[in-house]
């Protein structure tokens, strides 16, 4: 089997110590997979894709001139997280989320982190993600944050990081779901000698979420998913979760307001909406509010929302918090709010409207990661190690023309995983993305995520926009 000759070389494997030395929680599966004929590993990688392209598991990426619709590349060989391990990220997670809902409510109200000076007020001011209309509301329970998807990094020495947090509109779950519904079927017996947690009632959590949003004197709330369309990257997770749940998936067109409250026009007329789980940008959300021009939105539905009779999940305003300059006080939030210290650490980060960090961040682009305060996918970033000279000095000019729009962070020596490349098991680099639940009564994190795989050979960026893809990843249970 190519196992017996695969090194994990200077990297932290997920699932050996050393050369032909597999981690404790991960022997029985190395075991089985020693076992199979060398060609039966890549059979079960081509009956995975097949499967998960007939499901219809894919992605859109605008910028492919070759075609909007790609599968969701997928490899077969798991990811593998102990259960005492996984029990210090869903502390740290929880810690982390009920920091962050904690910020939002009060800079959209008291702005009491502000007025203390631990975070300077112009960074929060500045921030795109900021929304001036938001300010002095309160969602129902004073929850901001619904759905959260955190991306965690494990270093070469084994310690988890916090890459980035993501609040607006975090996706991925539904091909969590679809990985794991296609590895059972094809490891179906590994499966039966695993004691690994079971994900598939990520939906019920989810609708059960939404639910508690709706005002408590109604019996059968109505709830609804607001998609931008079938040209979203997201639109096949859009529809899946929306036909888990049992509930409608709509788009603006499907919606309007009337008599005060919002209304999804249906062959019998209309019919009250109490929640919606939106997955568009806020710009986009309401054109009488954000964006005079958008069509994707419901022209009063911000009106609804301040009024009580509606409730949104995330609620408008959470993309302050995705913003790469806030992430950094994070640990302050935690500190702040709940006085105590992090359990999950931040990437080491240099702000670059601080001048000290910008001139080290220009002096030393050649070894960091340069990040745009608010893109994502991979996008508006350099990994130094990886650039030319002429790469660099155009992220320099960025930098000095507009320092509040740039972080930068070393670069991460990624864990890695085996994965099958070309019928060769080789090492690629890995991040997670777990998905937190945050209902009010309590904070649910839904045991293990979304493992993005770098395919490319020493790339850094796992990012499905960027060539990367996906691995299941299994929690053990505690007698795992």
């Amino acid at each position: 089997m190519q196992l017996d000759g695969y090194d994990p070389g200077q990297f932290y494997d997920e699932l050996f110590l050393d050369k032909g030395q597999p981690r404790a929680h991960a022997e029985s599966l190395i075991k089985w997979m020693q076992q199979l004929p060398p060609e039966d590993l890549q059979k079960h990688l081509e009956t995975a894709q097949v499967a998960l392209f007939n499901m219809g598991v894919t992605f859109n990426v605008y910028s492919d001139n070759q075609g909007v619709e790609k599968i969701f590349p997928f490899d077969i060989i798991p990811r593998i997280i102990a259960a005492e391990e996984w029990l210090e990220l869903e502390k740290g997670l929880k810690q982390r989320i009920t920091a962050l809902n904690l910020f939002l409510a009060d800079i959209y109200n008291e702005q009491l982190i502000l007025k203390d000076g631990k975070i300077p007020a112009n960074i929060i001011e500045s921030a795109t993600g900021f929304l001036k209309p938001c300010i002095g509301m309160k969602p129902p329970g004073n929850i901001w944050c619904h759905i959260t998807g955190t991306d965690l990094v494990r270093d070469k020495d084994g310690k988890w990081y916090v890459l980035e947090d993501n609040l607006r509109v975090p996706s991925g779950v539904s091909y969590v779901l679809e990985n794991r519904r296609v590895m059972k079927s094809t490891f179906s017996d590994i499966f039966q000698t695993q004691a690994i947690k079971p994900i598939d009632d990520y939906p019920s959590h989810l609708l059960e979420t939404l639910l508690n949003l709706a005002p408590s004197n109604l019996p059968d709330p109505t709830v609804v998913v607001l998609t931008p369309g079938i040209y979203n990257s997201a639109y096949f997770e859009h529809s899946f979760l929306a036909k888990q749940m049992g509930v409608e998936l709509v788009e603006g067109r499907d919606l309007v307001v009337v008599d005060g409250y919002l209304q999804m026009k249906t062959t019998k007329g209309l019919r009250r909406v109490d929640v919606v789980y939106r997955r568009l940008d806020d710009d986009f959300l309401d054109p009488l509010v954000f964006r005079s021009d958008s069509m994707l939105g419901v022209a009063g539905l911000m009106e609804v929302y301040r009024s009580g009779r509606v409730a949104l999940a995330n609620a408008p305003g959470t993309g302050v918090a995705d913003d790469k300059v806030v992430y950094a006080f994070v640990p302050d939030m935690i500190q702040y709010y709940l006085g105590e210290d992090p359990i999950l650490a931040n990437v080491p980060t240099y702000l670059c409207w601080r001048e000290s960090d910008r001139d080290y961040v220009l002096n030393h682009l050649d070894q960091l990661v340069v990040k745009c305060a608010n893109e994502a996918g991979g996008y508006g970033m350099l990994v130094g190690t990886q650039s030319t000279p002429q790469q660099r000095e155009e992220f320099a000019q960025k930098i000095i023309a507009n320092p509040r729009n740039y972080i930068a962070q070393p670069t991460i020596s990624l864990s890695q995983v085996p994965t099958l490349i070309d019928g060769q098991i080789e090492g690629r680099h890995v991040d997670l993305r777990p998905y937190i639940l945050h209902r009010g009564d309590r904070v649910y994190v839904h045991p293990g995520g979304l493992t993005r795989v770098a395919l490319k050979k020493g790339s850094l960026v796992v990012n499905s926009s960027q060539g990367g893809g996906s691995k299941d990843t299994w929690v053990l249970m505690d007698n795992g």
